[in-house]
């Protein structure tokens, strides 16, 4: 075999691997890196948000990503309604496509990419071509994980068009006064100008089905009861993503990556267990990366199975708190929990979304009475609650 044609080839063009073709260009540009991407342009149609304060380390990264800024936010709910100061920002994937092209080379660039096989050093495409890599980095996303159980979080948002200024002066990040189904529902809303509004149908549910029809429905109804008349629908996104409770995290990783190859994202499991939520663990885990002596493929790939077990560790009171919300609470009763959660201190919510929660942070979101039946909240933490769905399984 040849001397490799590239040093890093990244698989998948969205957040994840965006993120770290990103950072290699800023902090490694000397390496040759390549990413592949089956669609036509980079992170497809999504928006992506974080708060302020989950960025600690390469906001710059982002800052040329952000589509849309707010000062803080608002959450909803039947017994509640409270205004947060804590900074908000989305980023979007036609940014995202256009930053990518920006910092690399075209050559580096390709989309219409479909990959037939893939090894720890090499990526082959449907067209025939093979790439000979250092390391090759599969950041895919995965339609489920093997070895872990849990819930869903599915959605469907649309970019709204409106003929009338909607009013809101800054995003709505869960309004849980909507009806309950199929579990905690929400609905998200970003205003990114006076017109236009992202408006998303968010469930916690048991089953990853997905009623697209009826979601949109759900979005006119709510468009509708909030007095906004729609022009248009931009255009639309929809996604299932695991929640998770538990699980065996050696099997999962070995069971998904035989071959060696490095992973991020979804597919090394580095999502927040009970919210899904993934900018700020892609951005240091992107970070992460840059630091390596040593890029070859034995050393990527270890190191990707060493941060994403670290992640898993350090996951541990989050998936007992997803256990509780699947395990423990009826699903048109899930609100509660959240209802109480933002009930907390903001420093506290803070670090929850970014994943740094402390001790007296758990203590807090434990202490006094449950938003659930005590005795289902003890049988859930202790796996003996009701069945949790295999997050490998999305039939």
């Amino acid at each position: 075999m040849g001397a490799p044609s590239i040093d890093i080839a990244i698989l998948g063009g969205g957040l994840s691997g965006g993120l770290i073709a990103l950072a290699f260009a800023a902090r490694r540009p000397d390496l040759r890196i390549a990413v592949f991407e089956q669609g036509e342009r980079y992170g497809g149609d999504h928006v992506w948000s974080f708060f302020e304060s989950d960025i600690e380390d390469g906001g710059e990264l982002l800052e040329p990503l952000i589509a849309a800024r707010w000062p803080g936010y608002e959450v909803r709910f039947p017994g509640r309604r409270r205004h947060l100061t804590t900074p908000y920002r989305s980023i979007t994937s036609e940014r995202l496509d256009t930053r990518l092209r920006e910092a690399l080379p075209a050559a580096s660039l390709l989309t219409g990419a479909r990959i037939t096989e893939v090894s720890a050093q090499s990526v082959t495409l449907a067209d025939g071509r093979t790439f000979q890599a250092g390391a090759v980095i599969d950041a895919r996303g995965a339609s489920g994980l093997p070895h872990m159980v849990g819930g869903w979080q599915k959605f469907l948002g649309q970019m709204l068009r409106l003929s009338q200024p909607h009013g809101l002066d800054k995003p709505i990040v869960m309004d849980a006064t909507v009806r309950q189904f199929d579990g905690y529902r929400f609905v998200y809303a970003l205003p990114f100008s006076a017109h236009d509004i992202f408006l998303e149908d968010t469930y916690y549910a048991d089953s990853p089905a997905l009623d697209r029809s009826a979601l949109r429905q759900r979005i006119a109804d709510y468009a509708a009861r909030e007095g906004w008349q729609v022009e248009r629908v931009e255009y639309e996104e929809a996604g299932v993503l695991p929640v998770i409770a538990a699980g065996d995290f050696d099997a999962f990783w070995h069971a998904a990556a035989p071959d060696g190859t490095g992973r991020a994202g979804a597919r090394a499991g580095l999502v927040h267990p009970l919210t899904s939520y993934s900018l700020p663990i892609a951005l240091r885990f992107a970070l992460h990366l840059c630091t390596l002596d040593k890029l070859s493929a034995e050393a990527v790939g270890r190191a990707c199975h060493a941060w994403a077990r670290e992640h898993w560790r350090g996951g541990r009171f989050y998936r007992m708190l997803t256990r509780m919300l699947f395990g423990a609470a009826a699903p048109d009763q899930r609100y509660k929990v959240l209802e109480r959660f933002y009930g907390l201190p903001e420093p506290l919510i803070e670090r929850f979304y970014a994943g740094r929660s402390n001790h007296t942070d758990m203590l807090r979101v434990l202490a006094g009475k449950p938003p659930v039946p005590v005795g289902r909240a003890l049988a859930s933490i202790m796996g003996q609650g009701r069945p949790l769905a295999p997050l490998g399984d999305r039939t």
